[in-house]
């Protein structure tokens, strides 16, 4: 092969592989504060469906009175085919079907542009698993959410204790250091 062709080659590949990185899609207009660091990049994008599981319980503000608590999600990740690569639960935890798996703790929030949707949430990430797809991922944003809010009626001190899954919705965007 010649080196011209073997620049060629080369050259085709990279383009190829830059076009199949992840992107964020066009048009969303993500608030400042749930941008991810200048040293990170986009390295999976994987769009979430699952409930947002609340507990009914006692509240002290008002005193006597009742609310939902949130307690945990339990979604499964998709590809951009929805197979599914993943899933999603309390911690909270994103495990890959790998077996890698991160702890994210919420960094900042944002109000959903949709009404009835959770926040939009900026979380850093740590690996809490073996090497893997989500070994090296160092944050997580949350976006395009539909859905999963709080029941807004039925707890009751006669509900105290029951559960209420929520289904919702999201994008999660993985960053990683580069």
């Amino acid at each position: 092969m010649s080196k011209t062709s073997m620049l060629a080659a080369t050259s085709l590949a990279l383009l190829a592989a830059g076009c199949a990185a992840p992107q964020q899609k066009s048009g969303l207009a993500v608030p400042e504060t749930l941008k991810p660091g200048a040293t990170e990049s986009l390295a999976i994008v994987a769009p979430a469906k699952g409930v947002q599981i609340y507990e009914c319980r006692s509240s002290k503000h008002p005193a006597g009175s009742y609310e939902w608590a949130f307690v945990a999600p339990e979604a499964d990740l998709m590809d951009a085919n929805g197979k599914k690569i993943g899933r999603h639960y309390a911690g909270p935890v994103w495990e890959s079907a790998d077996g890698s798996k991160v702890q994210g703790a919420v960094q900042a929030r944002a109000d959903a542009p949709a009404a009835n949707a959770i926040p939009w949430l900026l979380l850093a990430a740590k690996s809490v698993g073996p090497e893997g797809s989500f070994s090296k991922v160092t944050r997580i944003q949350r976006l395009n959410t539909s859905g999963g809010i709080a029941p807004k009626t039925g707890c009751s001190q006669a509900a105290v204790g029951t559960a209420a899954r929520v289904s919702y919705s999201a994008d999660y965007y993985f960053f990683s250091a580069r």
